[in-house]
Formats: C-alpha cells, structure tokens, sequence
C-alpha cells in the first residue's frame, strides 16, 4: 500500500534533493492511478530531476501522492516546449476512463507516437488489474506561427465545478471534440474557448490553471 500523502514532508524530496515536477506533467484518476510521460519526467533536454529513473519517480508519487500505479506514456505532441506535457495528449475522465489524442493523417508528426501511446493505454491495467475505457480524440489541424508549429489540443481541457473548459481552434473537429466531450461528461456544461491566440503562449486551458481539490469534512 502506498504511504499516505498526508504522512509526507512538504516540499517534496527524494534522496535528500527537492523534487521538480510541474502540475501538466501529471494527471490522475484520484483512486491511485497516474498518467505521465517517459519524454517529460526522463528527457535530458530539460531535465527536471538529474539522475531519476522511473522507479524514483514512482516512489515519490507514491510518498506524496499516495500513487499505486503509473502508466507511461512515449511522447507527447509536436511544439510542446515541456518536452511532453501529458496534459496535451492523455487525460482521465473517470475513474477507468482515459481519453487521448489520435492524429489520423499518417504523414503528420503526431500520428506515430500518438498511436504508439494509444496502443500502451489498450495494453494498460490499473493496480487491481483491470483496464481502462479508451476515448480517442482526433488532433486539431496544425497550427504554425512564425514557422514553428503550436501545441494545439483539446485534450488540454479544464475541469471545473458544473463546467468543462475547451480549448477550440475554428477547425473541423472543434464540433467532433465537443460532442465527444459531452458525452463523456454529461452532467458537466461544455464550454468552448477560441484558443487560436492563447496557444501562442504554447498552452491553452489546464496549462493555464491548475485544479484546487475541495477539503472534505
């Protein structure tokens, strides 16, 4: 059974160093499983805790988090300067549902490892042993500013009370994502916001916030 977050020293440390992890980086079902990224947390090209492998992690999620499982994902999407921010590309819905990001078109840069993440999800069980419901999400088309491509997705939704922030971008598949969206959360409002000029500071809706959990009685 993993420690309790609540029995952890804060800030976090990990072999008597302080612990360097941003809040996109993570994503979690709240019932002991995580999503991250293996270009994020294990890249050198911005290397956020030097020396850590994936079992130091692990325990660090563990200690603070009060993590079971981690699912690990490759990459995560073209003109992320996080290196892989997992909430670009795979984000929990519920409990045992995991919706992602798929790029159909096989000549663009983010249909490879997008299906090679999406092939990791099908392949994926919980602590108990259980897989998950998969929901894929087609990419947006790409957008390019000043010859660099953006890091345009709806999965960097925002959950929050009654309502679910969406990152649209005047594309086609703005109307596909939102009904997909709806459908997985249906007792939430869904509301598009024009992102076109947000993700040109290369996030849109969860980069931007960050959830505050509500303290039980």
């Amino acid at each position: 059974m993993a420690q309790s977050a609540r029995a952890a020293e804060f800030p976090a440390r990990h072999r008597g160093k302080p612990v360097v992890l941003e809040g996109g980086s993570i994503d979690t079902n709240g019932a002991g499983v995580l999503l991250t990224t293996e270009e994020c947390l294990l890249s050198k090209i911005q290397y956020r805790n030097p020396g850590f492998k994936k079992k130091d992690y692990e325990q660090v999620f563990a200690t603070y988090l009060g993590i079971e499982k981690v699912l690990w994902m490759g990459r995560g999407i073209v003109g992320d300067d996080t290196h892989g921010h997992v909430d670009d590309i795979t984000r929990f819905v519920r409990k045992r549902t995991i919706l992602t990001m798929v790029e159909p078109k096989r000549r663009d840069e983010n249909h490879a490892p997008l299906q090679q993440n999406l092939r990791r999800l099908k392949a994926a069980t919980d602590h108990h042993g259980e897989s998950f419901e998969i929901v894929e999400l087609p990419m947006p088309s790409p957008l390019v500013f000043e010859g660099r491509r953006l890091p345009a997705s709806y999965g960097n939704f925002y959950i929050a009370n009654g309502i679910l922030l969406v990152p649209v971008f005047n594309d086609p598949n703005d109307r596909i994502a939102l009904n997909l969206l709806s459908e997985v959360f249906p007792t939430r409002e869904i509301v598009p916001i024009y992102s076109g000029d947000l993700i040109w500071g290369f996030g849109a809706m969860h980069c931007m916030t960050q959830q505050q959990p509500a303290v039980g009685n």
